[in-house]
């Protein structure tokens, strides 16, 4: 493992911890180079997972794709990186435990909105825009409506 700071590879595991759900171990590792600290992660490769996009392309499921959309939306709201990391990894199980390895975009979006829906109404709001093509203000009125039923 390489040091993010120095790129010596003396580095050492100083904790390691399993997450909660038993899916990850975070490591926490000292460089013998540079004394800084950093955090890897360690999780099982899983099954390689495609996304059939709307123009019926297929791209590869990118978790960092996902939580780069997902971070736009959490901008300057109470949402954490935490529970974002967390809508990323129950998705992903999620989409991981269907029968199939080709998952509909259009599904990923459903699964993070009704999650974001449940966090922060307008992180779902800023989600729903993009995933569902708001094209003008009817729109978001139309489903900030839905959201005060």
């Amino acid at each position: 493992m390489h040091c993010p700071y120095c790129n010596s590879n003396d580095t050492e595991v100083s904790e390691t911890r399993v997450a909660e759900d038993g899916s990850n171990i975070r490591r926490r590792r000292l460089c013998g180079g540079c004394k800084k600290r950093f955090t890897t992660y360690e999780r099982v490769e899983n099954i390689m997972l495609l996304v059939k996009k709307k123009d019926s392309r297929s791209e590869r499921f990118s978790r960092d794709k996902l939580r780069g959309g997902i971070l736009k939306s959490v901008e300057k709201t109470t949402v954490t990186l935490e529970q974002v990391n967390k809508i990323v990894d129950e998705v992903e199980k999620e989409l991981l435990s269907a029968d199939s390895v080709e998952v509909d975009s259009k599904k990923i979006g459903r699964l993070v909105a009704a999650r974001l829906k449940k966090i922060d109404k307008i992180a779902y709001i800023r989600f729903a825009s993009v995933f569902q093509h708001f094209v003008d203000i009817e729109d978001f009125e139309r489903e900030v409506k839905k959201l005060l039923k």
